[in-house]
């Protein structure tokens, strides 16, 4: 079955992709046989995050826009927060991408948390990796922008561009400590609100500290994404630091963070919760360290 998929995926079927992508989500049978014939791909992985708010959907449709305007195949993964009942994908924010989901060089996918505590989809690795097989230029990652996603998205992006508005001040200062760390490029959108000059100021100063322990400037570029204002200097900017990933030592960390992760959740995947609840519950003098090192 896998083997149809895989050509017809490669062939750029917009079909054949989703239905890959469904295929690899639901870890059905001969997912990791189709995952270890993928070829390898040029295609870089922009990560978009920020906290809620922030306008990284519309960011997002102004930066396909823009990528489309210089006849670039763009793939999207949008991973939207879980619906309590079936665990699907919560798809509110997708409204504002309409425009492109019958386009020929746009494929969008919206992808649940599922219960992930990261804000990412736990398989969002290897859908990524399909998503390159499939020809495109550039894949887009749009997290949910809550918890801990900030910070995991630079384990799989190539760029993590971070979109903070101007009234975001106390909010850019909490979580500062871990943004600095994973930000290639800032993006203060909706840039047309007050203060938003002095908001960017106080920026560089807050950034001035990080920029000593980094190779390259982390990049603030101002943007007012629903009238696609400075969308053109924000995707240059994006390419500036792709062209640099690939000779930075970035690459090979996010290679080693990519393994990591694949071989953590292999080495889990036949460990079941409610195995454990009974076979703890038929176990007299429960040492859990010792159970846990005899597992």
């Amino acid at each position: 079955m896998w083997q149809n998929l895989f050509h017809d995926l490669q062939q750029g079927d917009a079909r054949a992709l989703a239905r890959t992508i469904s295929f690899v989500e639901n870890r059905v049978a001969g997912y990791e046989d189709l995952l270890q014939q993928l070829p390898q791909s040029n295609a870089g992985i922009i990560g978009i995050t920020g906290p809620p708010g922030a306008g990284k959907s519309s960011l997002v449709d102004a930066l396909i826009g823009e990528m489309v305007q210089q006849n670039k195949r763009v793939g999207v993964l949008c991973v939207d927060p879980s619906s309590p009942f079936n665990l699907g994908a919560l798809l509110g924010d997708r409204i504002r991408m309409s425009e492109w989901y019958n386009h020929p060089n746009v494929f969008i996918r919206s992808l649940a948390t599922r219960g992930s505590l990261g804000g990412l989809h736990p398989m969002i690795i290897e859908i990524a990796d399909v998503m390159k097989a499939a020809g495109f230029d550039h894949i887009i990652v749009e997290t949910v922008g809550v918890g801990q996603s900030e910070i995991e998205i630079a384990g799989l992006a190539d760029v993590t561009v971070v979109v903070v508005v101007p009234e975001a001040g106390d909010e850019v200062q909490t979580m500062k400590a871990g943004l600095m760390e994973i930000a290639d490029v800032f993006v203060v959108n909706k840039s047309d609100r007050p203060d938003a000059d002095t908001f960017v100021k106080n920026l560089r100063l807050m950034l001035a500290p990080a920029f000593h322990h980094r190779q390259h400037t982390i990049e603030i570029v101002k943007t007012i994404a629903t009238t696609r204002s400075g969308i053109s200097a924000l995707y240059s900017a994006i390419q500036k630091r792709l062209e640099e990933g690939k000779t930075s030592e970035k690459k090979f960390w996010l290679l080693a963070e990519k393994a990591y992760h694949l071989i953590q959740q292999n080495r889990m995947k036949d460990i079941s919760k409610s195995t454990l609840l009974q076979e703890i519950k038929n176990m007299e003098n429960l040492n859990l360290y010792r159970f846990v090192n005899n597992y």
